[in-house]
């Protein structure tokens, strides 16, 4: 695949994950009458069930990634050039700001809206920082041993991670971003951004140094 087809994937891939979880936010919001529990538990579903679609369609073009956090950590491993990664990385969030809007246009809201949606605190942070590391380490490890069920692991592991993590797993940093400019159930409120952007880079570090050594011995398995 040429430069520019692995680059439009990501941003295409990141655009649709975008679209599902704000837009099934917004559905979630209309039919569960209030009642939260359900509107979390449509969201997850739909999240889940986009992600792993997303993976299985994008997955050969660019690797899905979907996510800065896992473009760096393939960056730090090197799996990815540099460039190559930030080109990733801008794609990923330009495509993750594209697909909030254009979830909004699905539901006749205005294109882009601050949320009010504060999800500040220690709590929520540590939230992120767990919520991302189990999602590397969901990847680094069936992706490397059972490459054809990441998509399946990684939809799955969303799905939980909705509910186990009082943050609800954004675990990526440019869905955090644009969930800023959205005022539904999925929003975020601008001012709780940067920690949940730092505990996510912090969970990126840590991962893959962590990763490196839990998985150490099955990579060489698989590389020879």
């Amino acid at each position: 695949m040429s430069t520019a087809q692995r680059i439009a994937a990501e941003a295409l891939g990141t655009a649709l994950l975008l679209a599902i979880v704000v837009g099934s936010g917004i559905m979630a919001e209309r039919l569960a009458g209030g009642n939260v529990a359900l509107e979390l538990l449509a969201n997850a579903v739909a999240t889940g069930a986009g992600l792993i679609a997303l993976i299985l369609t994008f997955g050969p073009v660019s690797g899905a990634h979907l996510n800065p956090a896992v473009t760096l950590m393939e960056a730090i491993d090197g799996r990815i050039s540099r460039p190559m990664a930030f080109a990733y990385i801008l794609a990923q969030t330009v495509g993750a700001v594209a697909g909030v809007a254009g979830a909004h246009l699905m539901f006749a809201e205005r294109i882009f809206a601050l949320s009010s949606h504060l999800r500040s605190g220690w709590a929520l942070e540590w939230s992120e920082f767990v919520a991302t590391a189990g999602l590397l380490l969901v990847i680094r490890g069936v992706s490397r041993s059972q490459p054809t069920a990441t998509p399946y692991a990684v939809g799955a592991y969303i799905t939980a991670a909705y509910w186990f993590t009082s943050s609800t797993s954004f675990a990526n940093p440019a869905v955090t971003l644009a969930r800023a400019l959205t005022p539904s159930f999925a929003g975020i409120h601008p001012v709780s951004v940067p920690g949940f952007i730092a505990a996510q880079l912090a969970a990126v570090v840590a991962t893959t140094l962590l990763g490196r050594w839990i998985f150490a011995e099955r990579i060489a398995v698989i590389q020879e």
